[in-house]
């Protein structure tokens, strides 16, 4: 029973990560004049406009998974280069930011004494998966948002011939994941996995302080 409720508390956590993570790249490239994710009623809180079915499967699975892509469409920007790698830092600095309201509330709910477990637990992993997310969108790999973040400051004809391994980035991306979780090599955790025990320590440290 404990482990069904641990699942269901790390499902509704990645469901508001991802949802939040989505729903600000589309908020962004709103406000710099691109109304595609608009459009297409991405703008939107509600968790099942952002679900990939193969991605929240995966998330069973491999312990990994993604969300549909916001749409987005470039040439709607002023600035194309700026705008889109802007669009893209939405999503893992609204991740960051609820990494760290989620540490503030774990604080004030210490200072109240209200140690329920199962809240205390929620607050962990929204933290944990936080932080984790946002550090993995970072990485300057296409598609991820680091790369588009990369994009950002190169010359022009550099940053079309870097987009433009975007959809073959994708399924190389998909073949390291499924790579390291089949033969369970930490190809991606090992990058990952310092900087995030040192966020993930740093604010939980400042919420029990």
């Amino acid at each position: 029973m404990e482990r069904i409720i641990t699942t269901i508390i790390r499902v509704v956590v990645v469901l508001i990560c991802i949802t939040v993570h989505e729903f600000f790249h589309g908020y962004s490239a709103y406000k710099l004049g691109d109304d595609t994710a608009k459009r297409a009623g991405r703008l939107s809180l509600n968790p099942i406009k952002h679900i990939d079915p193969i991605g929240t499967l995966m998330l069973f699975i491999a312990s990994f998974g993604w969300a549909k892509p916001v749409p987005v469409n470039p040439y709607n920007f002023n600035n194309m280069k700026t705008d889109m790698a802007l669009t893209a830092a939405a999503g893992p600095v609204s991740n960051f930011v609820l990494a760290i309201l989620s540490a503030l509330v774990l604080k004030w709910v210490i200072t109240i004494n209200f140690t329920n477990m199962l809240v205390m637990q929620f607050l962990s992993l929204m933290i944990m998966i936080n932080i984790a997310l946002g550090l993995f969108n970072l990485l300057p790999f296409p598609p991820l948002d680091g790369s588009k973040i990369l994009g950002g400051f190169m010359p022009d004809d550099m940053y079309f011939r870097w987009m433009s391994f975007e959809q073959k980035g994708a399924y190389l991306l998909m073949a390291i994941l499924l790579i390291s979780f089949i033969f369970k090599i930490p190809l991606i955790s090992v990058i990952i996995m310092p900087p995030l025990e040192f966020f993930y320590g740093l604010l939980v440290g400042m919420a029990v302080s």
